[in-house]
């Protein structure tokens, strides 16, 4: 006889629900929760054991999306100055751009640059505020990276590929250690305008691995979390009512079909019902004093958006919550193609006194010791002129820099060529940075590990090194 079109063939699952009286299931049921998948404690993921003990329990990723020019901001090149307005000289290897062989004039930086705090760093006068702060960076010149243009360098800056499809950075860390508070989401992301980020939610997504390690995208405006609060007249109890009933529906479903999207959906409406009781405390900056508010730039036109976002993540930090990813720039407004004095002036302005509001913030409650702090983008400009007045990509040499976390401040590391433009000294690629962030949170880029498809899965793609000399 044949099985009718709308009935589904048995598959596994429905063997081990069906057979001696469902007792398999309960096997299944049991794996599947190890996995964060199939049972109803798979809408949080447990905290789990590090490779080895650490100082950092939480990052704050600070991205400045479009790319920031590092020879604006954190690596100063007296020989722009002499070059201004010369070809890129011959010993330099023409770097190729979106645009093909780029052999435009070297533009000479603008900035004023001074040596902050007692270790002396170098900060231009575009981040007076973060300049205040020096002691506490540990600003990485080295960096380089694969993608050339925005979509491949965001999505590699994020996953550790410049494909599409991987886990983000904060699903590979929720994964390991789990979170710290089930009431509110491990990994949450903000950005400062309408505009998406380019490559949009796969930035934050948890590409092969169940979709409870994605991140959870919460705005930057007076309610960051939309619907949170329940309609009026409707109480707990039949709120409550109204989930077990849907779970009910969603589970039954589930049975029958094995989608991770799906388990992630019912594990979102139980989160959401806990959340309704701790995230309006969390996210309502009313609470927070005047000085404090001032110290984040939260009352001035320029500063206040991003300012509330870098209040929202030390109110976020300090409540368990394991990753929070800030974007500044959002739909890449950091690329300077032409006019860098304009739209750098203006982007440094609006996240400069945040920035550092956030560091003296956490600092001065203990919090920065286990916070690590992350800023950069996902590349960095070229010393050539393009359109005469702006910087090109530049993924072969750029600055990011790290704060907190066991991470020992007020030093440099590594170093670009003379104009800027290659890393040379200590070079650390994506990979290397990503895994030196997991380091810090006290997981083994190597040995942590996904199995897809009957592939060991790693979050830098079985490449990169951490760079333990970033705490010593």
């Amino acid at each position: 006889m044949l099985t009718p079109h709308h009935e589904f063939t048995t598959t596994r699952r429905d063997f081990l629900s069906r057979a001696g009286g469902g007792f398999g299931a309960l096997a299944l049921a049991h794996l599947m929760a190890g996995q964060g998948l199939g049972s109803a404690s798979s809408d949080v993921a447990p905290p789990r054991q590090r490779h080895f003990p650490s100082k950092a329990k939480n990052v704050i990723f600070l991205f400045m999306e479009g790319g920031p020019s590092h020879l604006d901001t954190f690596d100063p090149k007296p020989a722009l100055l002499e070059l201004a307005g010369k070809p890129i000289p011959p010993s330099f290897k023409p770097v190729i751009t979106a645009m093909g062989e780029f052999h435009s004039p070297i533009l000479p930086s603008k900035r004023a640059w001074k040596q902050h705090g007692q270790s002396g760093l170098w900060v231009s006068d575009w981040l007076p505020h973060i300049a205040e702060c020096a002691d506490d960076l540990a600003v990485i010149r080295s960096c380089w990276a694969d993608g050339i243009n925005h979509s491949s360098g965001v999505c590699q800056m994020n996953t550790s590929s410049i494909l599409a499809g991987r886990p983000s950075l904060g699903a590979w860390t929720s994964y390991g250690l789990g979170t710290e508070n089930e009431n509110l989401p491990a990994f949450v992301v903000m950005q400062d305008n309408p505009s998406s980020v380019i490559n949009g939610p796969r930035n934050w997504g948890s590409g092969f691995m169940p979709a409870v390690y994605q991140g959870t995208r919460l705005t930057a405006d007076a309610t960051p979390i939309a619907n949170l609060n329940p309609p009026a007249g409707v109480s707990d109890t039949r709120q409550r009512a109204k989930l077990d009933f849907l779970n009910a529906l969603n589970r039954a479903h589930a049975s029958t079909h094995a989608q991770s999207e799906l388990e992630a959906r019912i594990a979102s409406y139980e989160l959401a019902f806990r959340m309704q009781a701790q995230a309006p405390e969390a996210v309502d900056l009313t609470r927070e004093t005047e000085a404090t508010k001032q110290l984040y730039g939260i009352e001035e036109k320029e500063t206040a958006e991003f300012g509330r976002m870098c209040l929202l993540s030390r109110r976020l930090v300090e409540r368990g919550v394991r990753f929070v990813q800030l974007y500044s720039g959002a739909g890449s407004k950091w690329d300077a193609h032409a006019n860098i004095e304009d739209n750098h002036s203006k982007l440094c302005r609006g996240t400069d006194k945040p920035i550092a509001g956030l560091l003296k913030d956490l600092k001065s409650r203990g919090l920065l010791e286990s916070t690590l702090v992350v800023w950069g983008g996902e590349f960095g400009r070229t010393p050539m002129s393009e359109k005469g007045d702006g910087r090109d990509h530049n993924p072969t040499g750029f600055t990011m820099w790290m704060a907190g976390g066991g991470v020992r401040g007020g030093q440099v590391i590594g170093s670009t060529d003379e104009v800027g433009l290659h890393a040379v000294d200590e070079r650390m690629h994506v990979h290397d940075l990503h895994a030196t962030i997991l380091w810090l949170m006290g997981l083994d880029n190597m040995g942590l590990v996904y199995n897809y498809k009957g592939r060991p899965e790693r979050p830098t793609i079985n490449e990169g090194q951490a760079y333990t000399g970033i705490i010593g």
